[in-house]
């Protein structure tokens, strides 16, 4: 994606219209057709800009969400991150240099549901999960910016 289909999508990312056909209506607001943005979209996709497109909603107002780690070996961390990811419950994981080497963040519907996905991560993987849940969130912000 290059820094002109960047500039043209990146206010929706905050002001996504809500519209039954979005892509056509933010080709209307840039003057370009539905077809267009979906390209860049999928430009974006195969570039690894662009991850997802959907709603990001607030894990404590409608349930719960932690923030997790694995201890993960070298030798398997990309298969350990590709169970993890498989989970509907987590959102995104990265790798981070230090002993807890795999980070992600489960968000469900209940304490109960984190702790089952925590505990079925573990049953998969024979590692054990550090879960640090959120106490107090002073900011969140999803959006990116380049």
């Amino acid at each position: 994606m290059n820094a002109a289909a960047w500039g043209c999508l990146a206010p929706f990312e905050r002001d996504f219209p809500i519209h039954p056909r979005p892509f056509a209506e933010i080709g209307r607001r840039l003057g370009m057709t539905e077809a267009q943005v979906l390209e860049m979209m999928r430009q974006g996709v195969a570039q690894g800009v662009v991850a997802r497109v959907g709603a990001t909603l607030r894990p404590h107002v409608l349930g719960d969400s932690t923030l997790a780690a694995l201890a993960v070996p070298p030798e398997r961390l990309s298969e350990v991150a590709a169970l993890v990811s498989a989970f509907d419950a987590v959102n995104h994981n990265y790798e981070r240099e230090g002993h807890y080497n795999l980070w992600f963040v489960v968000t469900a519907a209940s304490v109960a549901e984190v702790t089952a996905v925590l505990e079925a991560i573990e049953r998969q993987t024979g590692l054990q999960p550090l879960d640090l849940p959120i106490t107090t969130a002073f900011h969140i912000d999803l959006g990116l910016r380049r």
